[in-house]
C-alpha cells in the first residue's frame, strides 16, 4: 500500500470531518512534510489507530468486491443458471442453486466433490449446476471433453455417472482409458468417443470459458450459491452455514 493511500485512511481515522475534508494532492511539499511528521508523531503515541485505519480499509476493499461480485453475478445470471446445456444435478426444484466451475485434475475439486455430495444429499432441496472449466493442462481438457461428449451423446444419467470416475481418476487420457472409464460406468463408450472431437463440444466448452472470463473465473473451484460467490475450496460446514445465511435472506 502506497504511503499516500496509508495517510488518508489515516486521516479519515483521525479527524472529526474524515479524509474527504481535504486533498493530500494538493498540498505543497512543506505542507505534506509537516503532516507525515504529525500522523508519525501522533501514531508512535497511539499505534493502535493504525491497526483501526487498516481495518477500515480492509472492509472498505470487502464492500467493494462484494458490490462487484453482485453485479458480476447479476449480469451473467441467465449463462448460469439458464445455459441449456449445462449438467443440473441435485434436486431439481430447489429453493437454493448451485454452480460449480469445476477442473477434473484439480486436487480442490476432488476434495469439494465428496462434501458438495454430502451437501446434497444430506439437505435435498438444493439444485446444483456444473460448468466444467478446465484451466490444467491437456488431461483436464479431455477430461472435460469427455464428460461434455456423454452428456450431449448420452444424457444427464450418464454424465452423472461419468463424473464419478473422472474425479478419481489419475491416468493418461487416451482412448484406453476412456473406454475403460466408460466400461466401468457401464457406458457405450463408442458413442461417447464419436462425439468427444466434435464442434458441439468444442463450443460447450468455449461458452464455460466465456463465463468464467466474464466472471473473472482464475481457480477451481468457485462455486455460486444462491447470491454468494465463492472463489475457492469451502468445507463442508462453511457451504451449509452459507446456504442457511441464503435461504435466510430470501424468507
Amino acid at each position: 500500500m502506497g504511503m499516500m493511500k496509508i495517510l488518508a485512511v489515516v486521516a479519515a481515522t483521525l479527524l472529526p470531518f474524515g479524509a474527504q475534508a481535504f486533498d493530500l494532492n494538493t498540498m505543497s511539499d512543506a505542507e505534506r512534510a509537516i503532516f507525515r511528521k504529525e500522523v508519525r508523531a501522533y501514531l508512535l503515541e497511539n499505534p493502535q489507530v493504525l491497526v483501526e485505519a487498516m481495518n477500515v480499509l480492509e472492509q472498505q476493499q470487502q464492500a467493494m468486491e462484494e458490490q462487484a461480485d453482485q453485479l458480476v453475478l447479476q449480469r451473467n445470471a441467465k449463462a448460469l443458471l439458464e445455459d441449456g446445456i449445462s449438467f443440473e444435478g441435485g434436486n431439481p426444484d430447489g429453493d437454493i442453486t448451485m454452480v460449480e466451475f469445476l477442473d477434473y485434475r484439480c486436487g480442490y475439486c476432488r476434495k469439494a466433490h465428496k462434501e458438495v455430495a454430502e451437501l446434497l444429499k444430506t439437505d435435498g432441496n438444493i439444485r446444483l449446476i456444473v460448468k466444467e472449466y478446465p484451466i490444467l493442462g491437456e488431461a483436464s481438457n479431455a477430461s472435460s471433453r469427455m464428460a461434455v461428449a456423454t452428456l450431449q451423446a448420452l444424457g444427464s444419467d450418464a454424465y452423472a455417472k461419468l463424473h464419478e470416475e473422472l474425479m478419481v481418476y489419475n491416468g493418461p487420457m487416451n482412448e484406453k482409458s476412456m473406454r475403460l472409464m466408460a466400461h466401468r460406468a457401464g457406458l457405450d463408450a463408442d458413442a461417447i468417443l464419436a462425439r468427444i472431437d466434435g464442434p458441439e463440444v468444442t463450443d460447450h466448452l468455449a461458452q464455460m470459458h466465456e463465463l468464467g472470463s466474464k466472471m473473472q473465473v482464475t481457480g477451481t473451484p468457485t462455486f455460486v450459491v444462491g447470491n454468494t460467490l465463492l472463489r475457492g475450496y469451502v468445507p463442508l460446514d462453511g457451504m451449509r452455514q452459507i446456504v442457511a445465511a441464503e435461504r435466510k435472506i430470501s424468507e
